[in-house]
Parts: C-alpha cells; sequence; structure tokens
C-alpha cells in the first residue's frame, strides 16, 4: 500500500460516523481552516530555524490538512483527493508551457511575467478579470499588502524607485502624529494602517517578504528580551523588578554579545 493510500484511509476512519473519532466527525472547512494556515506557518518556523528533521514532520502535519479538507469535499460529493492532485498537475503544466508545451525556454524572470499573463487569462475564464480580484483574503494582511502592490505594479501602478516609497512613509508617519495629538482613535487606526501599507510596499520593492522579516524581528525582540531575563537572574531579580534604563542598557548589551558571536 502506497503511504498516501495509508493516510486517506486514515483520514476515511476518522471521519467515519460509525466508530470514528467524535472530533475529527464534526470538523467543516471552516473550523479545520485555522489548523491549516497553523500547520503552513509551522512550516515556514521550521525552515527558518533550519530544522530539517522537524520539517518533515510538519508537512506530514501540512498534508494531513489537504487530505482532510478533501475527504470533507468527497463526502459532500464535491471532490476528491485525486481530482486535488490532478487540479494542481494540470495547473503546473499550463503554466509552463517552455516544459511541457513547444515554447521556447524562457528565464526565469520570463517566466514570472509569463506566469502573471496566464494567471491574467486564468481569471478572465473564471469572470474575475480584475488585476487584483484573486489576491486571497485570508492572506496575512502583510503578505497580502505585497502581493496587492506587487500585481498593481505590473500593470505600471507602482513607485518608480524606494526614494518616493519613504517619501510616502515619511508623510504617512506624520499623519499618524497628527491623529495621535489630536486623540481621534479612530482615524489614527486608519493612519496606521495606511503606514503599514506602505511598509509593507517598501519591503515589496526591497524584494522582501515582509511576514519573514517581521518573524526575524519578532525572534531577534524575543531574544534579546531573554538575554535581559537571564542577566537580571543573575541578581534573582526579573524585569519587572528593574528600571527601563537598566533594562534599555542590557538591551544594548544583548546586541554588543550578538555581534561578537557573529564575529568570532
Amino acid at each position: 500500500m502506497r503511504p498516501i493510500d495509508r493516510l486517506l484511509g486514515v483520514m476515511a476512519r476518522l471521519r467515519d460516523p460509525d466508530g470514528g473519532c467524535p472530533w475529527d466527525a464534526e470538523q467543516t472547512f471552516a473550523t479545520i481552516a485555522p489548523y491549516t494556515i497553523e500547520e503552513a506557518y509551522e512550516v515556514a518556523d521550521a525552515i527558518e530555524r533550519n530544522d530539517l528533521t522537524e520539517l518533515k514532520g510538519e508537512l506530514g502535519d501540512l498534508l494531513f490538512q489537504v487530505v482532510f479538507h478533501a475527504r470533507m469535499a468527497e463526502e459532500q460529493g464535491l471532490f476528491a483527493f485525486d481530482d486535488v492532485v490532478t487540479a494542481i498537475a494540470d495547473k503546473l503544466e499550463r503554466r509552463h508551457p517552455h516544459v511541457f508545451g513547444d515554447e521556447a525556454q524562457r528565464s526565469s524572470s520570463e517566466q514570472t511575467v509569463a506566469w502573471e499573463v496566464i494567471k491574467a487569462a486564468e481569471r478572465n475564464d473564471r469572470q474575475k478579470p480584475g488585476v487584483l480580484d484573486d489576491v486571497p483574503l485570508g492572506l496575512p494582511a502583510l503578505t497580502r499588502a505585497a502581493k496587492l502592490t506587487k500585481r498593481a505594479g505590473r500593470v505600471g501602478f507602482d513607485w518608480p524607485s524606494t526614494d518616493e516609497v519613504f517619501d510616502k512613509l515619511a508623510e504617512e508617519v506624520e499623519e499618524l502624529r497628527v491623529e495621535i495629538a489630536a486623540g481621534d482613535q479612530a482615524k489614527a487606526r486608519e493612519e496606521l494602517g495606511d503606514l503599514l501599507f506602505v511598509v509593507a510596499n517598501l519591503a515589496r520593492k526591497l524584494d522582501v517578504e515582509p511576514e519573514d522579516a517581521l518573524r526575524a524581528a519578532n525572534a531577534k525582540f524575543v531574544r534579546r528580551f531573554g538575554f535581559i531575563e537571564a542577566e537580571l537572574a543573575k541578581d534573582g531579580r526579573t524585569p519587572d523588578q528593574s528600571t527601563l534604563d537598566e533594562m534599555d542598557r542590557l538591551w544594548d548589551a544583548a546586541k554588543v554579545a550578538e555581534k561578537a558571536a557573529l564575529n568570532s
């Protein structure tokens, strides 16, 4: 028995109303979707940490999510796992005519352009001709912002360089300051959103995935704050038993220690 057939059998057994798992049997597309997103992040986390042993397990967890959704669809007579596999194989062949068809070989940049042309044709076929129509709503907001601006940029709606983005960034910061000073929480929220949108656009212009950059910043913050806690613990204290100035000095010490470790 192929491993995938075994997994499909396990899933069917879990969903079986007669002797299966009650929790699995009562799930829906909507209730499982958050787990699917979580598993995708755990795959990204394992890659970020270069933990390839854990990556194997996380990829299995993500595959199980695909199997779970496919099983629920099959129960409703919509489609089955084989249909999912066929659909992605067909899509990949359709979007790579230079590999599976008669078109000439393309460079990576040429393929990126051609990919968007093919996707635009697919949107028309689905009666979703808008440039931004199929940018998924469920994406993390920063990632979606970058994708929206990337898609718009491909039809010419883009700043020429990062200089203009930095100008816009400064403008949005000032507008946020004004609304904060005015005490208008609703407008401050709106301006903060505009600021984050420009930051995502800047990341896109720099060819940086904003979620990756923010994950790295989060990890750095956790690492340096952990240094603060460890140093204070040597004196039997915790952060809430120290001052901001003291923690700032330890933060700077953490930065120095990191640079020394990198240079060693």
